[in-house]
């Protein structure tokens, strides 16, 4: 027997009427986004516009991994937090402000370090996995717990004036077939670091969430396959096609990673880092 669809409250008419009269999008996607769950790593400087607008737009569940507090020195970009939040965790800061913006949301916590023997755990609840994470090893144990899992990742990265975005769908390639092993511990500097213009984890942030509802909807062209290289203090923007690496240790035709390893000895980090401060 065919399930009836969930009729749309009045106020929920009202909220998404711009989404409902899109050709493209309509009731149907609507609906989508409602009975969609997202997962999105770390509440930080792309977190923050990811899950703001994956809120806006009605998306049913988001769920928030971080273990950091807000700082003041985090105001520069991270829209999810405000002044009055410095000092509280960021995934208490990040609900209420996401229900601020809408109510109807079920905002899912998970205040936990993200690592090997939880990511399987936390990342099987969702659709799909928006990363935010600021260090190497967080984003080589997503990569490898989403593919594991049969989970789209929406992957991006910013330092100084420079982002990064791209969707890795298990079976068309992976970041390890980008970046098949991290780079000497010391060599890339962090946001802390080397800086970033606030504005551009707004740009790159909403590039996620647009190819998360996208995804989620069935509806455009993905970024799947095609990394967009932005370099903000030029406004360019360049396009550079990914390909499955049949060599990857992950994805490829004789993979050797099969389960989770230690990412923080495989990216020679000392101690675990906290998923989330920096960006």
């Amino acid at each position: 027997m065919t399930q009836q669809p969930v009729a749309f409250t009045p106020e929920q008419v009202k909220r998404y009427s711009r989404h409902i009269i899109m050709g493209d999008v309509g009731s149907r996607g609507q609906r989508k986004l409602l009975q969609s769950k997202a997962l999105i790593i770390g509440a930080g400087g792309l977190g923050s516009p990811s899950a703001v607008y994956l809120a806006l737009a009605g998306v049913g569940t988001i769920g928030i991994v971080d273990f950091d507090v807000v700082e003041l020195s985090n105001l520069q970009r991270q829209i999810l937090h405000h002044t009055p939040d410095v000092g509280r965790p960021k995934v208490q800061s990040a609900k209420d402000n996401i229900l601020a913006y809408n109510p109807g949301v079920n905002v899912v916590l998970h205040e936990a370090r993200l690592e090997s023997d939880n990511a399987m755990e936390i990342i099987s609840q969702y659709d799909l996995v928006i990363n935010g994470a600021d260090n190497f090893a967080t984003r080589y144990l997503v990569n490898d717990a989403c593919y594991l899992l049969n989970k789209p990742l929406v992957d991006g990265s910013i330092l100084i004036f420079d982002g990064q975005a791209t969707v890795f769908v298990p079976g068309k390639g992976c970041y390890r077939c980008l970046f098949p092993s991290p780079p000497p511990p010391g060599m890339v500097p962090n946001c802390a670091e080397a800086g970033v213009l606030g504005s551009l984890t707004g740009l790159v942030g909403s590039i996620q969430a647009t190819e998360a509802m996208k995804y989620l909807m069935g509806i455009g062209e993905n970024l799947t396959s095609r990394l967009l290289l932005i370099d903000a203090l030029s406004m360019t923007f360049r396009e550079v096609k990914l390909k499955r690496n049949p060599n990857c240790p992950l994805c490829g035709d004789n993979p050797t990673v099969k389960q989770l390893i230690d990412y923080e000895v495989f990216c020679g980090v000392a101690a675990p880092e906290t998923v989330g401060s920096a960006h």
